[in-house]
């Protein structure tokens, strides 16, 4: 069963848009890039990783892509800045400027791909020598408590929709491999950090309607069960969530980053 659907921006931002662009934030500080430089958003999304690339790190030029023109419309409208471009592309078409892009990242993507190492291939290929590659991924297993509290939930269920937990469905999404992927694509001064970020929900119902929207593995879930089991499913979920004395669900998710130097 195929539950991965990524068509509908505003639907994404809800979900877990809203939170990239925190994780954001701190991986553009992270990779320190000159001011000036040219950039590469893989897989943009809405978004969330451009607009913090504009606000933050001071390019002279940013090209977002994504192969779904749904989240490209989306992440046009947020963006006015002249230095921003935004293109429907796929690896395969991904464009070039001249002497290479300065930085090629991508956020939230490498795992989702059938081979992330020719993805990676592909970035260095458009990218200046001694430029910088650099990518961040959920900690689906455990730091993403938003959607490990879910998956806990959807296993105790059902256990056999466990191949569908991205926590088992994503080993990437680990430190050590994500660094010996960097590693293995030739990339020289690999590191690798954790990014932890504070996803506080005003209440059960900003943290489920989201998973209402159809965007991604979770939500892709939700949406394919019968209605009695989405309902078995959200009283297990809400079972599940930390309360505080506010009535707010106070959750950190937590991305694993990393970079390396096209020799």
């Amino acid at each position: 069963m195929s539950v991965d659907a990524w068509d509908d921006g505003p639907a994404y931002e809800r979900y877990v848009g809203r939170w990239s662009r925190l994780v954001a934030r701190q991986f553009v500080r992270w990779l320190g890039a000159p001011a000036g430089s040219a950039w590469l958003d893989f897989g943009c999304g809405s978004g969330a990783l451009t607009h913090t690339i504009l606000t933050g790190g001071s390019p002279r030029l940013v090209i977002g892509c994504d192969r779904s023109a749904g989240y490209v419309d989306q992440a046009r409208r947020q963006a006015s800045d002249p230095r921003a471009q935004f293109i429907v592309a796929n690896l395969g078409d991904l464009p070039r400027v001249d002497g290479g892009f300065d930085v090629s990242v991508s956020g939230l993507v490498l795992n989702f791909l059938p081979h992330p190492g020719d993805a990676l291939a592909a970035l260095a290929a458009r990218v200046r020598p001694r430029g910088t590659i650099a990518a961040y991924v959920w900690d689906y297993e455990e730091g993403m408590q938003l959607m490990r509290v879910f998956w806990d939930a959807v296993v105790a269920l059902d256990a056999s929709a466990q191949a569908l937990d991205e926590g088992v469905r994503f080993p990437l999404c680990r430190p050590d491999p994500l660094r010996r992927l960097f590693e293995s694509a030739g990339f020289q001064n690999v590191e690798v950090t954790s990014i932890d970020v504070p996803t506080v929900f005003r209440s059960f119902d900003d943290y489920w309607q989201p998973f209402l929207g159809g965007q991604g593995p979770a939500p892709g879930y939700v949406m394919g069960v019968s209605p009695e089991h989405r309902e078995a499913l959200r009283t297990a979920v809400q079972q599940r969530l930390p309360v505080d004395a506010a009535g707010q669900i106070p959750l950190t998710a937590r991305a694993w980053a990393a970079r390396g130097v096209v020799s």
